[in-house]
């Protein structure tokens, strides 16, 4: 896998991925940026829960339950000193069907947590890792 990242002005950065995908990243102005995107601790954070997500339809997509929407929340602590890594990272998520099994909501979410998702194993690495679910019918 390969990404390029180019400095724009300020505090702020051009990134793109080997599949061809822009974002700007910024610093928030106490740091010397202008806010024009996430902060790239933003996007690690927004990464996990993308990757987890993707785990967690894949997985009750093969299960044969019927989700309609997934949401995640994602709330974390970092250190206080430099490198400011993140100590916790909890993630609550809010799935939407009919009749969807919390055994197998709960089943994706470790399937995800301990084999599937490199992002979130990654952070582990440094971070107590935890999630929560709600189903809501609809």
């Amino acid at each position: 896998m390969e990404a390029r990242v180019k400095w724009i002005d300020n505090m702020a950065f051009m990134g793109k991925s080997e599949s061809g995908h822009g974002l700007v990243m910024d610093a928030r102005q106490e740091f010397g940026g202008t806010n024009l995107g996430p902060s790239p601790m933003e996007l690690m954070l927004l990464g996990a829960g993308g990757c987890t997500s993707i785990d967690l339809i894949s997985i009750l997509k093969k299960a044969r339950q019927q989700v309609t929407d997934v949401e995640v929340k994602l709330t974390a602590e970092r250190a206080p000193e430099p490198p400011k890594v993140f100590t916790k990272v909890h993630m609550h998520f809010v799935v939407i069907g009919q009749g969807v099994s919390a055994k197998h909501v709960e089943r994706a979410l470790n399937l995800s947590a301990e084999t599937y998702c490199s992002a979130s194993i990654m952070l582990g690495k440094t971070a107590e890792m935890s999630h929560s679910f709600e189903i809501v019918e609809g």
